[in-house]
């Protein structure tokens, strides 16, 4: 079985396009952090290239962003090919089935969010009359 689920943060923004048939793909990078740190105290990290089809891509476009938080699960692809000089390549690349957004609608990236308020919004209650319950 050939499945994966990563969570991480873009790393630029998307490149939104679409092929000669007229199919949207999307390609971005995600940086993930390992669970470990290396011999020098440091946290390594792992920069994984992501591909969208079709409406997922569309999505992903749209509201995708450098530094957006996202959980990708999907398959990891290896391919072939040849570059500009003639040079034989490989990319592996993982190539996405679905794209949970992680960071909230209206913000950007983490250095644009305002700090979060642990306390709960107070919520006010107009009192209801008897006669006006459906029950």
């Amino acid at each position: 079985m050939n499945k994966c689920v990563l969570v991480g943060n873009l790393t630029r923004d998307p490149e939104h396009t679409t092929t000669a048939s007229g199919i949207s793909v999307c390609r971005f990078s995600i940086a993930i952090n390992r669970n470990y740190t290396n011999s020098s105290g440091e946290r390594e990290v792992d920069f994984l290239n992501i591909v969208t089809w079709r409406g997922l891509a569309d999505n992903c476009g749209k509201f995708l962003t450098k530094g957006s938080k996202v959980c990708v699960s999907g398959s990891i692809q290896t391919r072939n090919y040849e570059d500009k000089d003639g040079n034989k390549r490989n990319a592996t690349e993982i190539v996405a089935d679905d794209v949970e957004f992680l960071t909230p609608k209206g913000e950007g990236t983490a250095a644009d969010r305002p700090a979060r308020s642990t306390k709960p919004a107070a919520m006010e209650l107009e009192p209801v009359e008897d006669s006006e319950l459906p029950f």
